[in-house]
């Protein structure tokens, strides 16, 4: 387990932020990378770090770390940019920053956590009405998320549903559903956590 960073307790929330990056940057310990992401995806949770994430420029690392191979990066990643993308000039930032087909391809990662921050993030990124970001609504996108739609996972199931209503257009739902042999059929539904012995 990695241990906290050593920070004055004076230098407040921006230096305590700085260290965790600091940290990151500068470990060669796989666990201690994916210590200090998490807690930075926790942080990227309350909007009265937003600012200062953007200074320490979070959302890039969040952004690169997308595509490590490391699993569990990915998972701390997608979900602090989750946390994030609900704000304007976050949101703003990750479009600019070409954050879209990075989150599009966590669709297809085996990890379930992935999968549904990278569906609700996708949804934040979008703004009202279908056809505002073309990019989030590829054909493959859209067959990919007809096959979460029928997925077992109620979570996974309902996020692809509002997907498919509140971003794409009906023509494009009916043209995903027409091409049967569509390119997101390869793409594996995310494993579902074993059920819990009671």
């Amino acid at each position: 387990m990695a241990q906290k960073p050593k920070v004055d307790p004076h230098v407040g929330r921006l230096g305590y932020l700085q260290a965790l990056v600091t940290e990151f940057q500068e470990t060669e310990s796989q666990d201690a990378k994916e210590q200090v992401l998490a807690n930075l995806a926790n942080f990227a949770y309350d909007p009265s770090n937003y600012q200062y994430l953007r200074q320490l420029q979070v959302l890039d690392l969040f952004l690169d770390s997308l595509s490590e191979e490391n699993e569990t990066l990915v998972e701390f990643a997608i979900g602090g940019l989750c946390n994030l993308c609900s704000d304007r000039a976050n949101k703003e930032h990750i479009l600019q920053a070409g954050g879209i087909p990075l989150i599009t391809n966590c669709l297809s990662s085996p990890n379930e956590e992935t999968v549904l921050s990278a569906v609700t993030t996708l949804i934040y990124l979008s703004s009202p009405g279908p056809g505002s970001l073309p990019e989030l609504t590829t054909l493959p996108v859209v067959q990919c998320m007809l096959r979460f739609s029928l997925s077992a996972n109620t979570r996974l199931r309902n996020l692809a549903q509002i997907f498919l209503e509140d971003l794409c257009s009906p023509s494009q739902v009916a043209e995903a559903r027409s091409r049967q042999a569509h390119s997101a059929l390869g793409i594996p539904l995310p494993r579902t956590a074993a059920p819990e012995q009671c």
